[in-house]
């Protein structure tokens, strides 16, 4: 098991603040941030097959603007693992190598079928 991953992202258009309706700036969105840091995590959990896993909690600080084409390093590394519940610790930073946002996060494995069908 990897217990880290990081990607990166070129901010776009479509991710800023004023697109989202959270802001009124073409600047990267905390939505969009929140976005990234939850994807960076979901890809360090190994699925059975049937399964997925889902956001449970997060905290995230977002520490500096970025504009669009800005490069963004989201970095998520596992904390813990209890059960089927897997805990993150949450890191963005620029090409400057400057944090941008941080946070921790929470996410549970679920049966697919299962979840699905509690929401009929």
């Amino acid at each position: 098991m990897n217990l880290s991953f990081t990607q990166t992202i070129l901010v776009q258009e479509n991710q800023t603040a004023l697109q989202y309706g959270s802001g009124l700036l073409p600047v990267f969105a905390t939505p969009a941030l929140v976005a990234l840091m939850e994807n960076t995590a979901m890809q360090l959990i190994e699925l059975p097959i049937g399964s997925s896993s889902v956001g449970i909690s997060i905290s995230v600080k977002h520490l500096k603007a970025s504009s669009i084409g800005s490069e963004i390093n989201c970095k998520a590394t596992i904390t813990a693992v209890e059960g089927k519940k897997y805990s993150f610790e949450l890191l963005a930073t620029n090409a400057l190598s400057e944090t941008i946002g941080e946070g921790v996060h929470e996410r549970v494995l679920i049966d697919i079928e299962k979840f699905m069908s509690k929401l009929k």
